[in-house]
């Protein structure tokens, strides 16, 4: 018999634990699904580092027009963020029910996540309306395109963010507590938080660092 053979054979014997990494086959799926995420999360960061760049560049090119200082209402700004970290909250409590199992709890946690979100959107909405209505758009200056390109860009992934939430309350209701929809949840909330994150820069550095 060959060396190689033999070598082979040995390998085969082997327990899991005592074979190299790249001999112990597939990862489980949890790992591959989690490490697949977090690329796609990193991704989406660098996709906000760009905007945000671009803001902070372009934040002080009004064309003569309205400084952020002169058209954000901080107070409106302030219950939006309350409403989103609210729902980063209620997020978590859904998130813990769901590794125990407890129906109802997971139910009422992850739509009341739904509720604030929506809440959150409906003021950002009636922003956006307000700055176009009074001629603050995106086409008045550099600043207020890199703005709306900003925020709408976040509001948009929130908007995914709630439709996603629905298809999962679906999945809990007709699937249960599976191993799928549990991954399903976990990256949901991998996501939620992140726009949490992400809020938190916007509120600091457009809103709280507005220009006169």
């Amino acid at each position: 018999m060959s060396q190689s053979h033999l070598t082979l054979v040995h390998n085969s014997d082997a327990a899991p634990h005592d074979l190299p990494l790249s001999e112990r086959g597939p990862a489980p799926v949890s790992n591959v699904v989690g490490y697949g995420f977090w690329l796609f999360l990193l991704s989406d960061i660098i996709i906000f580092a760009a905007l945000f760049a671009a803001y902070a560049v372009l934040s002080g090119s009004t064309a003569d027009g309205p400084g952020g200082a002169q058209i954000f209402d901080k107070d409106h700004v302030f219950l939006e963020t309350l409403f989103l970290l609210a729902s980063s909250v209620t997020c978590g409590f859904g998130g813990l029910a769901v590794q125990r199992n407890d129906l109802r709890p997971s139910i009422f946690w992850l739509v009341a996540t739904f509720f604030l979100g929506a809440c959150f959107l409906v003021l950002e909405v009636s922003e956006f309306a307000s700055l176009v209505t009074s001629g603050d758009g995106p086409t008045r200056s550099a600043f207020l395109s890199a703005f709306f390109i900003l925020v709408g860009t976040h509001g948009l992934h929130v908007s995914v963010g709630m439709l996603w939430l629905v298809v999962m309350l679906a999945q809990i209701l007709t699937l249960g507590f599976k191993p799928m929809v549990r991954r399903r949840l976990f990256c949901f909330s991998l996501f939620w938080h992140a726009l949490d994150i992400v809020w938190i820069g916007v509120f600091t550095i457009v809103y709280l660092g507005a220009h006169q």
